[in-house]
């Protein structure tokens, strides 16, 4: 932590505030020389009474104790009560296999869990970096955990800002803030001194923030805040505050869960009230009732919603979308909302030169990034070549462009490629004009000039004056203009109004403008060590070009794709909103722009009120982008958010479903539940598809598994009411066969069953929605009835035709088991008939039911099956009737889904059929 320096001056600036002091007043705040720097002696008393300059460290909980929170989830509660009843009443072989039951759970569980280190430990590991500090006089290097409050700090290229800090001196400093800020261009550092107010990190020109890396020049600051005090570590403690909610479907098999275990305990109290008053055994009456918790409880849901979470997510790693927790696959499912950094995520965050405009021609350039591969078109004008008109572009650089990757300040890293695609050989062009002086880029005034040796049109040696920077900088120093292949002309008010115009249309499309010219002077009367700027007037304007962090060439069509499935995608971004909005505008995405401390400005009531109406938020900080998620999940979304800089960390955990780009920083990718190793915003697209294909998918096995229990408790109850088998129609062993053994491949085969017609074109399901619908409650309900009516009547049929509970009970098992099958194919869609080919478009489907078809006959009639289930052998006859059932519950279902179709309304959508339109009261 940073020293406490005393206040200073009659208006005392909070620490947070060193930027609106000068540099005398903050070195007197820390009493220190910046020519001597602390001394040894007072730096280790800083470092002991305030600690290292190191962030918290989140220390992950032990492997033990990971496992004892697999045990936390309602089913496994429950599992583990049925075993301990199962112990005390001597049922041992249910109890083992109930205990085993749970820690297979419990180690799929573990095993599924995200590995990665937690956010604020990748923070933390960013850290291990030296600094240059000038301590007793003399310069070290020390590692950057013993920087203090008031060390003074050397940084120059290529270093990392190892603590936050106030800048005492610079020169051509240059800072990529990028995934601080969000900003796609390097700031540009001083040593002056801002007026006290609310700036964000990326407004405060005379502070260096740590671990953003110095592109180009060099500078002096004292150290005003370590460790936790620091922007990073403010973002730290967001991320530490911001709490990791339940997916939707944990949240909804909790609450089915608890449903099932009530309408189990309110069967139980009623069974045991029935048997009591019939003079029932105890032991018998705890027999049947773990019998109905076995049967009531889905003991293989969470095993195969495990699996087929995990398979989901095999099919999205191979797309390049790393998924750390499964539950998040189906929460893409649920996804309404995207909000996407731009800088490196919409965009690729490399410069662009895309137009170059001169006095008489204008000129457009193709190709993307640093690549060499586009060329330089011709538009407008008489003059096909801009090699002159782009030269000092080239000259006044610092840059290097080594095998497509830049090395100094990416902006002039995007002019040498321009070179490249006009043709021009980089080095050899620059070898034609030695340097003898430069210029440095200064704030002040907005422009960069080297002093090389040429030889003008005459053969006479002159030092020519390469300059670019800023348009308005450089045109209000302009005396002429060049003019391709013909006399230079005056830079006459006509001229400077049209390049005033030409760099408002730019910026207006988000281009950032910069201007060139040259000026040749007298070698006699050039002084390299004098004021070399009083030598920049009078230019020769040469060219304004503009460049552009381009959008993605994947983006647009991933965002229409996104519009077209009702999810609305929306822009954050550190840049000015005039440069969001205008790449928002080619990627599609409708909307107001905004200003990020504007949004926040809002009353909450105004924020939800207008968030619907916004398209593109700029200039946000990290707190503006965790208040754009929650407004949004209060308002019903489902929230995407995805980014790749320490500054978007705290938005990607606060959303639903964080996603982080694969080449961001490791706060990000630690910070979000998804990963996109490919960087394509597109992959985002598929991965909601994929998410609400899976979700459809355990939708349907749940209305499966659903029907199962309904039919199980209705079938207990009805026993125990009508005094039939006993009130234990099924054993143990029966309904853990039922569970494991017809009920997981049928679920497994419905969980990764064929992606349903229109799947994309509906409206993403309403946050809180409940998975136990009305519609499902009504199918479940009537299915189950009939059910539970033809095992309960297939029993007594045994009992009064064949004279035998047993034989009755075996035949009501085989009828369960064939129901099931009927069942499984029905609950493929809410309404839709199975009475055409589609059915059987689904290989799991057809393999599962013959496989279960084939057990069905085999239960009965192989000894060693009738030993393990307590089955007795059945006739033809007698399986005859059990294939009645199943015929009678085909017809039952079908004919409760013509009625359905008949009476549904034109706005209900289907969860296999029919699309939905958003803001629409009907559907197709």
């Amino acid at each position: 932590m940073a020293a406490q320096p005393e206040s200073v001056g009659p208006h005392p600036v909070t620490a947070s505030g060193w930027y609106a002091r000068s540099p005398q007043e903050v070195v007197a705040a820390f009493d220190v020389d910046p020519a001597v720097g602390l001394t040894a002696d007072r730096a280790a008393g800083l470092l002991a009474a305030n600690g290292p300059n190191a962030l918290p460290e989140e220390h992950p909980p032990p492997a033990w104790r990971r496992f004892l929170d697999q045990y936390r989830s309602y089913m496994q509660i429950i599992l583990v009560v049925a075993a301990a009843v199962s112990f005390a009443i001597a049922q041992w072989s249910t109890a083992i296999l109930l205990v085993l039951l749970t820690l297979l759970n419990a180690v799929v569980g573990l095993r599924q869990e995200g590995k990665a280190e937690s956010a604020m430990n990748a923070l933390k590991s960013m850290m291990k970096a030296t600094a240059r500090v000038r301590r007793d006089a003399a310069e070290s290097e020390i590692p950057a955990e013993q920087l203090v409050g008031g060390d003074i700090v050397l940084i120059a290229a290529g270093d990392q800002v190892p603590a936050d800090g106030r800048i005492l001196t610079a020169n051509s400093l240059q800072i990529d803030e990028s995934a601080l800020t969000g900003e796609s261009v390097p700031a540009t550092k001083d040593a002056g001194t801002l007026p006290a107010g609310s700036p964000g990190p990326g407004e405060q020109s005379n502070m260096a923030f740590m671990n953003t890396p110095v592109t180009h020049g060099s500078g002096v600051l004292v150290i005003t805040g370590t460790g936790a005090d620091t922007e990073l570590g403010k973002i730290s403690g967001m991320l530490s505050a911001t709490r990791t909610e339940d997916s939707p479907l944990t949240r909804q098999l909790n609450n089915l869960t608890l449903w099932i275990a009530a309408a189990a305990g309110l069967t139980m109290i009623v069974m045991f009230a029935l048997g009591r008053t019939r003079g029932q055994a105890w032991d018998t009456l705890f027999v049947s009732a773990v019998s109905l918790a076995i049967a009531a409880i889905p003991e293989a849901l969470p095993t195969v919603t495990q699996v087929i979470l995990s398979v989901g997510g095999l099919n999205l790693a191979r797309r390049h979308a790393i998924v750390k927790e499964l539950p998040s696959v189906e929460t893409l499912g649920f996804t309404s909302a995207i909000n996407s950094d731009k800088t490196g995520t919409l965009t690729m965050n490399q410069m662009t030169a895309v137009e170059v405009v001169t006095a008489t021609d204008r000129y457009t350039v193709s190709g993307t990034g640093y690549g060499l591969e586009g060329k330089v078109h011709h538009a407008v004008g008489s003059s096909a070549t801009i090699d002159d008109a782009i030269l000092p572009f080239l000259i006044a650089s610092d840059a290097q462009l080594v095998d497509g990757t830049v090395v100094g300040d990416p902006t002039e890293g995007a002019l040498l490629v321009l070179g490249h695609k006009a043709g021009l050989a980089i080095d050899d062009t620059r070898a034609r004009f030695p340097r003898l002086a430069t210029l440095p880029f200064d704030p002040d005034y907005k422009l960069m000039a080297t002093f090389n040796s040429a030889v003008d049109d005459t053969g006479r040696p002159v030092v020519r004056c390469f300059v670019k920077g800023a348009a308005p900088a450089v045109t209000a120093r302009a005396a002429s203009a060049m003019v391709t292949g013909g006399p230079d002309v005056p830079w006459d008010a006509g001229l400077d109004r049209r390049a005033q115009e030409e760099t408002r249309r730019m910026g207006d499309e988000g281009h950032r403008v910069m201007a060139a010219a040259t000026r040749d002077l007298d070698p006699a009367a050039f002084d390299p060590g004098g004021d070399l700027l009083d030598h920049v007037t009078d230019l020769r304007m040469t060219a304004l070009v503009g460049m552009v962090d381009p959008p993605r060439a994947e983006s647009r069509a991933a965002v229409a794709s996104a519009q077209d499935a009702h999810v609305r995608v929306r822009m954050v971004t550190g840049d000015d909103v005039t440069t969001g909005a205008a790449i928002a505008r080619q990627l599609g995405i409708p909307g107001e722009a905004v200003l990020g401390a504007d949004f926040a400005a809002l009353p909450e009531e105004q924020r939800l009120a207008r968030i619907e109406s916004i398209g593109v938020v700029g200039r946000v900080a990290p707190e503006h982008k965790v208040l754009l998620a929650e407004t949004l999940k209060k308002k019903g979304d489902v929230v995407a958010m995805t980014g790749d800089g320490v500054n978007d960390a705290p938005a990607i955990k606060a959303a639903d479903i964080g996603i982080a780009m694969g080449s961001g920083t490791d706060v990000a990718k630690n910070a979000g539940r998804m990963i996109l190793s490919d960087d394509n915003f597109a992959t985002i697209v598929f991965a909601v598809e994929e998410g609400r294909k899976l979700y459809d998918n355990l939708t349907k096995y749940i209305r499966f598994v659903l029907l199962l229990l309904v039919a199980f408790v209705l079938t207990f109850l009805g026993a125990t009411v009508l005094n039939i088998a006993a009130g234990q129609p099924f054993t143990p062993a029966q309904v853990l066969w039922i569970h494991f053994i017809v009920n997981a491949p049928f679920g497994f085969a419905l969980g990764f069953d064929r992606e349903s017609p229109g799947l994309m074109r509906r409206l993403p399901r309403p946050r809180g929605e409940s998975v136990l619908t009305g519609p499902l409650l009504v199918t479940v309900a009537l299915a189950g009835l009939v059910v539970t009516v033809l095992l309960l009547a297939l029993i007594k049929l045994g009992e009064h035709r064949f004279d035998s509970v047993a034989t009755g009970s075996s035949m009501a098992f085989t009828a369960f088991a064939l129901c099931l099958i009927v069942a499984a194919f029905e609950c493929r869609s809410e309404t839709a008939s199975v009475v055409r080919a589609s059915t059987f478009d689904s290989k799991q489907m057809n393999w599962a039911a013959l496989a279960e078809f084939a057990l069905a006959v085999l239960v009965t009639q192989m000894d060693g099956f009738r030993r393990l289930l307590g089955t007795t052998r059945l006739d033809l006859g007698q399986f005859g009737w059990a294939l009645l059932a199943a015929l009678v519950l085909f017809v039952a279902w079908e004919t409760g889904k013509l009625i359905a179709r008949a009476v549904r309304r034109p706005s209900r959508t289907d969860s296999t059929d029919r699309p939905a339109q958003r803001g629409s009261a009907t559907g197709p």
